[in-house]
């Protein structure tokens, strides 16, 4: 009998076919046709680079193989196959076979890229709308955050969802389709917005949500969002996401570090606190950049929260007669702050924005870190494991 193997799958009925994924792999073992997302076993790594950018966790499914499903199969698939019974054919105990395959599966889940949410953090809704059946919501306003001189046009949208159910937790994330086709004729497929408002709306109580949307040149659906007027319905699907939340644990400190709109969980995140623990001082930080104050999202809102409940440290990297500061700039000067934080086992780390600030915030943890006699590496995988560390970037 040939050696069990785990074979890294994709959950089809899970998968909304926004390809981060395959853009994430570096080495071309994801691809796709026009139903599925598919994963070539005879290339794949393991190395669990794509696992934490995927917005719905379908990427995060394994099986114990003799033989790979082949990638042919697995564009057919509609949903993905039970873990097959492997038999041991005479080869051995069929007791130490299933201790392979139970180990197998139990490593597939363990690597140092997958996200694990907080502990205390409550149970996400995931899914409850798709393609088929979107929620029809309606745009309750449309506003410009940055200066009408700046050079980017960030908005804030405030969506009511009516009468529907639909739960959304901090962190989550919703999809919007934009109508119309693409250059291949076919729909437009959703694309998703970390929300930017509490579990309980935009306005406490109230059966709406926010998002924080940045217009991009050749953006379809930001370009959709952001000329949306007062009125106007736009189809949602989600909600997405069941790693990157907020911990449900008065004792819980959050240290939150963004770029541009990657500032929108965490005015979650804020607002949450406000409303359920106004008097808790000194459990939040957060680490801003952005090119200038005019380009910064919430900057004057965010200077109305007392330094008491929310520690602010920006960073502008396009400031006129002022050197260029980026997040990892802001952290190295706190680095005090930040290291008795990485010591406090109730610090819950979370980074979202652009890609490109991965690299220097890992530099400046490991190099905070060291000044402490700590092991960065082995202190963020214990953190992730631990569901107290959480990256989000795109």
């Amino acid at each position: 009998m040939a050696e069990p193997i785990k074979q890294h799958l994709i959950d089809p009925e899970l998968c909304i076919r926004c390809y981060t994924c395959e853009e994430t792999c570096s080495i071309g073992a994801i691809s796709h046709n026009d139903d599925n997302v598919v994963v070539d076993a005879e290339i794949c790594a393991q190395c669990m680079d794509c696992i934490a950018p995927c917005p719905t966790g379908s990427i995060d499914n394994w099986r114990v193989v003799t033989s790979p499903y082949s990638i042919e199969e697995q564009f057919g698939w509609m949903e993905l196959p039970e873990q097959e019974e492997l038999k041991d054919n005479g080869a051995g105990p069929l007791e130490a076979l299933d201790e392979v395959v139970a180990a197998l599966l139990a490593d597939a889940h363990s690597g140092a890229g997958k996200m694990v949410a907080p502990a205390s953090a409550s149970k996400p809704t995931i899914n409850l709308r798709n393609l088929n059946n979107p929620l029809e919501a309606t745009l309750q306003g449309n506003f410009r955050l940055t200066a009408p001189d700046a050079d980017s046009d960030v908005r804030h949208l405030i969506i009511s969802l009516g009468e529907e159910v639909f739960p959304v937790l901090e962190g989550q994330s919703i999809g919007i389709t934009p109508p119309g086709k693409d250059e291949d004729g076919k729909p437009f497929m959703p694309r998703l917005y970390s929300v930017s408002s509490p579990r309980d709306g935009e306005r406490a109580n109230v059966n709406n949500l926010s998002l924080t949307v940045k217009r991009e040149e050749k953006g379809v659906c930001s370009n959709y969002i952001c000329d949306l007027a007062k009125g106007d319905k736009v189809n949602i699907t989600g909600p997405y996401g069941a790693s990157f939340l907020m911990p449900d644990d008065p004792q819980a400190k959050l240290l939150m570090i963004c770029t541009g709109t990657g500032s929108a969980p965490f005015r979650a995140f804020t607002m949450r606190r406000q409303r359920v623990l106004p008097g808790v001082e000194g459990a939040l930080k957060l680490f801003f950049g952005a090119r200038s104050r005019e380009n910064l999202p919430y900057f004057g809102p965010l200077n109305k929260v007392p330094d008491e409940f929310l520690e602010k440290y920006f960073a502008f990297s396009r400031t006129e007669d002022k050197d260029k500061s980026y997040v990892q700039d802001e952290m190295l000067k706190a680095a005090d702050t930040i290291g008795k934080a990485l010591n406090d086992p109730q610090t819950h780390i979370y980074i979202c924005g652009l890609k490109a600030m991965e690299q220097g915030v890992e530099s400046a943890f490991e190099k905070i870190a060291d000044d402490i006699d700590m092991n960065w590496p082995q202190t963020r995988d214990e953190m992730r494991q631990g569901g107290r560390y959480h990256v989000e970037t795109y």
